[in-house]
Parts: structure tokens; sequence; C-alpha cells
């Protein structure tokens, strides 16, 4: 039932957060979906009680700014941890630390539950947060932070990521759509997932991509080098093969080829 629903799922109807539950649901069956959404409502309750109904616009996303980063104290990791666990919104919700991602969707959940105008964009760095004030040029925020980025400073950020002949644009700014930022996310975290062998759960963050894009052979063949870690050789050819097709000119179906030539060397396990 879960995979139908993530396939027709209208993500860009509903807060990122509910979007983010749905896949973390998908992936890991024991993901806590009714005290993380009693966590968020109480974040939402406790901002609702702290922030003036009267005050400005400007200066309620100010408290709201306090309270997430000051009172609250979240903020991003540092140090060694998991990337993973940086994701997962059950783990943000307990420790307070995230990355932009879980970050910033909870920080928009919170604003848009009370009125507030911010709203997600993917910057070719990370995810950063868009405020539309009206009658005001847009804000731009950090979510790692709180901090305010300067058009100078997203600037340099896009230099640096992309190349230094790179300008900065109104598209770069503009507000993302939620099934872009769900796709993202999965594969950072089906990345983390591998990094860290944690295979079952990689192979589960693939098969959600596959979801919003069945035939991607650059998703299929990630699949099938998950499989072949879990030495599920079978699917792992069926998977590693469909790609060496698809995409003969790739450099990478050359190191493909190897891996293939390597599983094959192996007795198939059947699974």
């Amino acid at each position: 039932m879960m995979i139908e629903t993530i396939a027709d799922y209208e993500f860009n109807k509903a807060p990122l957060v509910k979007g983010m539950i749905l896949i973390s649901q998908a992936i890991r069956p024991d993901f806590p979906v009714t005290s993380v959404g009693y966590q968020l409502a109480q974040l939402v309750e406790q901002a609702e009680a702290e922030i003036p109904h009267q005050a400005s616009i400007q200066e309620r996303i100010d408290t709201l700014l306090k309270l997430f980063y000051k009172q609250w104290h979240f903020s991003g990791a540092s140090g060694k941890y998991c990337l993973s666990d940086t994701l997962w919104l059950d783990k943000v919700l307990a420790t307070h630390i995230g990355s932009p991602v879980s970050l910033g969707s909870i920080l928009i959940y919170i604003a848009q539950a009370i009125n507030l105008p911010l709203a997600p964009v993917i910057f070719p760095t990370q995810l950063i947060i868009r405020i539309d004030i009206p009658d005001e040029k847009p804000l731009f925020l950090n979510p790692i932070n709180g901090e305010y980025l300067s058009r100078h400073t997203l600037d340099v950020w896009l230099k640096g990521n992309v190349g230094s002949t790179s300008e900065l644009s109104a598209s770069d700014l503009e507000e993302s759509e939620h099934s872009s930022i769900i796709r993202k996310l999965l594969d950072t975290l089906k990345v983390s997932l591998m990094e860290e062998k944690k295979m079952e759960q990689a192979l589960k963050t693939s098969e959600t991509v596959l979801l919003f894009d069945p035939e991607d052979p650059y998703e299929i063949r990630d699949r099938g080098l998950i499989y072949a870690q879990l030495e599920c050789n079978h699917v792992a050819l069926s998977d590693l093969n469909y790609f060496v097709e698809q995409c003969p000119e790739d450099p990478i179906s050359e190191m493909i080829k190897i891996q293939i030539h390597s599983i094959e060397q192996h007795p198939v396990v059947l699974h």
C-alpha cells in the first residue's frame, strides 16, 4: 500500500515535512509517525504562544528565529556524526541537530502554520529558505544557523560550487517544488546509508527513488551496487547490465563492466 501511496502522493500540495514523513515510513518500518507529528504540533503551539500576533511580519519572523535557534537550540552537526541521523526527522527532533533540509523543513512547517511567508529553495550548495514579505525584496536564510544570507554570500557560494563564471540568477532563488526536495533528500540519504553500511535501508531508499522514475538507469545502477553489497548477485547483475545497455557511452560503464565480471566469478545466490 505504502508504495502506491508514494507514487500517487501530491508532495507539492502538502507541507514538506509530511512528504518527508511518508518516505521515512517507507524506508524505516519503525519510523515513529505519531510521535513526530505530536512533537511538530507542540513546536507550533509553543511558537503561537511566544510570538506576538500584533507584531509586524518581520518582527514575528525574527522572534521565531530566536526561538528556534537560541531557545530550542536547533543547529547543524559538527564533529563525528552519522549523516543519516541529521536527515531523519525523529532523530532531528530528539537531538535538535540536523541538516539544511531537515532543519529547514521543520522551521518552514512551524512558520507556515502561523502564517509566516517562508519557503524552501534548492540552491546549488544546499537548501536555503526564502522569505517573501509583501512589498519588500525577498530575504534568504541559512537553515543551519538562522542567519540571513546576502546576495554577495549566495554569489560566492554559487561560484565556489558551480564555477567562477556562474552568475546568480533569479531562477536560482525561486521556491522549489517539494517533490524535487524529496528527490534530493532521498539521494543524500541513499549515499549516506551506503557509506554507513546500512544496506537494507539503502536498498529501500533506492527503491523509493525509483517510484519517481522507474526506468532511471543511474538509479537502477545504484540499486544494483547495493544488491551486490547484499550478495544478491542475480538481481545485482540484472540491474548493472541494464545500466551498461542504457548508457554505453557513460565513462562509468567501464567500471560497472568490471564489477559485473567480478560478480559473475561468484556462484549466484538466488534470493
